[in-house]
């Protein structure tokens, strides 16, 4: 099965060690190849606990959902020739017991989700299209690229702003750059109800 853009095998799913804390984010598609390889076990929390499923197991209890018509409205369902299945949110790795790395990747992306999507100059949002990488003090004038001095910038304040500091071309900075404290993707995804079950697990 090819997995398109808007597929629910490219739905992203929380990974925790084999002690229930989260180490990354990875698409249905792998999480899948996890479970057939009884290398995971899905995590539902189900009235408010946690239930363990391996792959077959969780096969039943999807179907028996399906026959009863209780999808709910934020899950992801793939209907194969064989069976339907619910995309899980979460799945812990059986043999997998390092602890998460704290650092935070820096990049483009990451930088764009710490700053909401929004120009840090004209307060707008803007697509990823629509924004680029700004350094605040400039790499003329001995500017680090690094969380502390870029900012996400829409196109036309960039080119207004060039190659001086916010002070110099008389411009406000709306906020000072920080390193986040945890993924900006985890942090941007906690947003929906569709990753809600995630909060007992990243904070």
């Amino acid at each position: 099965m090819i997995a398109h853009t808007n597929s629910p095998l490219n739905a992203n799913v929380l990974v925790l060690n084999r002690m229930y804390m989260a180490v990354h984010v990875v698409s249905a598609r792998r999480a899948f190849c996890l479970l057939c390889k009884e290398l995971a076990e899905v995590v539902n929390i189900e009235d408010g606990a946690y239930m363990a499923y391996d792959f077959d197991t969780w096969l039943e209890v999807c179907e028996l959902r399906d026959a009863a018509d209780d999808r709910g409205p934020h899950e992801d369902w793939i209907n194969s020739v064989n069976f339907v299945v619910q995309i899980p949110r979460i799945i812990r790795l059986l043999n997998f017991d390092r602890v998460p790395k704290n650092a935070v990747k820096f990049s483009r992306r990451n930088v764009f989700l710490r700053d909401d999507y929004c120009c840090q100059y004209c307060g707008r949002k803007f697509s990823s299209s629509g924004l680029s990488l700004d350094h605040v003090m400039p790499r003329s004038q001995g500017g680090p690229t690094n969380w502390s001095n870029i900012v996400a910038a829409c196109l036309k304040c960039n080119v207004r702003k060039g190659g001086r500091t916010p002070g110099q071309a008389n411009m406000k900075l709306l906020t000072q750059p920080t390193r986040p404290q945890k993924n900006p993707s985890l942090a941007y995804q906690l947003r929906s109800e569709k990753y809600e079950s995630w909060k007992s697990f990243v904070k």
